[in-house]
């Protein structure tokens, strides 16, 4: 048995680069990225995908209302049989119409430690600049389930890192990004292990 992995991603797709990475050290048997799709055309995530032999697919969203393209993406998670949708840097907010079809199916990953610096308009740099702004002792990372709420849904894994003295936005950015790489992959592996008995395979 394969649990497959649908990818949602809008940029670089730095943390799919590390579900790669352990996939290809063998670290994820029985796991298998088989689809990703892209609201941006030519993202880089998509090239990525191509290059391993991946579907990988532009799906445009010019003139289409929100549900409508979310029914689009649904039919295509489908037809690839996804049994877990991640969101990887997507940055688009989901609508209903796509989270009623995959019930504690979808998870994503966010830098912050929930629910702290989340909800709508928190993402990106604006994150880490609020966290120096507040003087906050530590940060990190949350991977939750999607609900229908943004960034509402319960927690899997959540990975703090103390803030330096010296810290940016751009610094604190890449500490969380380390949590991310680790984290993500591991609350994949979680939730294969919860669905199917077992790591993989």
């Amino acid at each position: 048995m394969i649990f497959k992995l649908g990818i949602l991603a809008s940029g670089n797709g730095t943390d799919l680069d590390a579900i790669y990475k352990e996939i290809d050290e063998g670290k994820m048997p029985g796991i298998e990225v088989v689809i990703v799709l892209s609201n941006v055309e030519g993202a880089p995530v998509l090239g990525k995908a191509d290059a391993r032999g991946l579907r990988a697919e532009f799906v445009n969203p010019k003139g289409k209302s929100k549900e409508d393209y979310d029914l689009e993406l649904v039919s295509l998670m489908k037809e690839a049989e996804v049994d877990l949708v991640c969101l990887i840097g997507y940055m688009k907010v989901l609508t209903p119409v796509f989270v009623r079809e995959f019930p504690r199916h979808i998870i994503n990953v966010h830098p912050a430690l929930l629910p702290k610096y989340g909800g709508h308009g928190w993402y990106g740099m604006k994150v880490h600049e609020e966290v120096l702004k507040n003087h906050e002792k530590e940060t990190g990372m949350t991977v939750h389930y999607v609900d229908y709420g943004v960034d509402s849904g319960a927690m899997i894994l959540q990975e703090k890192v103390a803030v330096a003295p010296d810290d940016t936005p751009e610094t604190l950015k890449v500490k969380v990004q380390a949590l991310e790489k680790k984290a993500y992959p591991e609350a994949i592996r979680l939730i294969c292990k919860e669905r199917t008995g077992k790591l993989g395979g």
